[in-house]
């Protein structure tokens, strides 16, 4: 670390009304779940380029998992995809992971890849299709205990691509069913998190197109269910943070699926494209952690952070390290916005003054307390020229080519 530039950085903080020792608190805090899928070969519908040292079953894709978190100090957990990950013992899965200071986070059932799945899973028209859709969700409930894991994501292809293919309001039902079925198999510990996306892969219309359809079943569904907004569902030009506001405000915010999209689902490098608006999400977050009211504190404060990247031409482990300090960074310059002088300027109605506030902690260059932070917890400073130093490319090389993928 470069002293002088911290102790000036902190000087100037100072003057800001910023105090760094909480900031630096709240950074060390903060958990971000990267995803198996992520660490697997992936890509577009297009071609799936296969890469060297690509982990060959969940076991190694644990092991690369541990080295982002050993290098960032921000990832202690690992979401698992079924059948993508799935294993003939859950609990060896589970004690690898653990032997790695790993655990297993969120279980993300599979409803699209199935060849029954094609007009439908658990909205499908034939009663046998979403039994077993249904009977899917009830088995990732197993998993789920079985691996410890608290949160079950869910996002649904259901959809259809022409108007009149199917009774929109039937499969909105069929789709509160399955849901209800398998909320109830869940243990109080658990949330079910819904997640949206207004299209693709259906081009006509998607069953959960949207964040109020994803409110309006959580709500119907109980405590235990949340919203999860996927930075990359929604059309060009949304508010996302908005969304994100009104969500907290109604205390059904769940999670995040982190990733960047230029045009449709991408599925880029968090941050790659419009880094304010993840500064923005971390702003509305955290003016939320500091509400009067306590469900909406309660609300902002267990969010759960989590990566969903599928990584087509980059290199698996490097996209996730870039993607997790993306993510550090922003939620630091966040953390830097003086959030009484934003109110301030509120109530005086100072448009200019408002905008200021929020804008120059963006504008703010956070490397003096990232480093600073990342000496006190014993990380690299460049975590990214740390792996690329490491050897472990090499190290991983024996696997060779083909592995785990869709």
């Amino acid at each position: 670390m470069n002293d002088r530039a911290y102790a000036l950085f902190e000087e100037q903080q100072r003057d800001r009304g910023i105090d760094l020792e909480q900031v630096k608190t709240k950074l060390k805090a903060i958990r971000i779940e990267t995803p198996s899928w992520g660490y697997g070969d992936s890509g577009t519908r297009f071609k799936v380029f296969q890469k060297v040292g690509v982990p060959r079953n969940p076991f190694e894709k644990f092991d690369d998992a541990a080295v982002v978190h050993r290098l960032t100090g921000l990832c202690p957990s690992v979401a698992i995809h079924i059948p993508w990950d799935k294993v003939d013992d859950y609990g060896k899965l589970r004690s690898h992971a653990e032997s790695l200071g790993l655990t297993i986070g969120a279980v993300n059932p599979n409803l699209f890849q199935d060849e029954d799945y094609m007009l439908g899973s658990v909205t499908n028209a034939d009663a046998a299709i979403r039994r077993k859709a249904t009977d899917h969700l009830l088995e990732c409930v197993d998993i789920a205990k079985e691996t410890g894991s608290r949160d079950l994501s869910l996002w649904f292809a259901d959809g259809t691509n022409y108007p009149g293919q199917a009774d929109i309001r039937r499969r909105k039902g069929w789709m509160e069913e399955s849901l209800a079925e398998m909320y109830k198999a869940m243990t109080p510990s658990m949330r079910m998190l819904i997640e949206y996306k207004f299209f693709e892969p259906a081009f006509y219309h998607t069953d959960l197109a949207d964040w109020g359809m994803a409110y309006n079943l959580a709500n119907k569904l109980g405590e235990q269910a949340a919203v999860l907004v996927d930075t990359g569902h929604h059309a060009p030009g949304t508010n996302v943070e908005h969304i994100v506001a009104y969500l907290l405000d109604e205390q059904r915010l769940g999670g995040f699926h982190f990733n960047s999209r230029k045009y449709a689902d991408d599925d880029l490098i968090v941050g790659a494209i419009n880094p304010y608006e993840l500064f923005l999400i971390f702003y509305q977050i955290l003016e939320a952690a500091s509400d009067p009211g306590e469900g909406v504190r309660g609300c902002a404060e267990d969010i759960a952070y989590m990566i969903d990247q599928s990584h087509n031409i980059e290199p698996k482990i490097q996209a996730m390290i870039r993607s997790v300090l993306n993510v550090q960074t922003q939620y630091a310059k966040a953390l830097l916005v003086n959030l009484d002088e934003v109110r301030a300027a509120q109530e005086a109605q100072d448009v200019m003054a408002a905008e200021d506030a929020v804008r120059s902690a963006y504008e703010i260059d956070v490397t003096p307390l990232l480093h600073a932070l990342r000496e006190e917890q014993g990380l690299p400073l460049d975590p990214m020229k740390a792996f690329r130093e490491s050897g472990y490319t090499e190290s991983i090389a024996h696997r060779g080519k083909g592995g785990a993928s869709w």
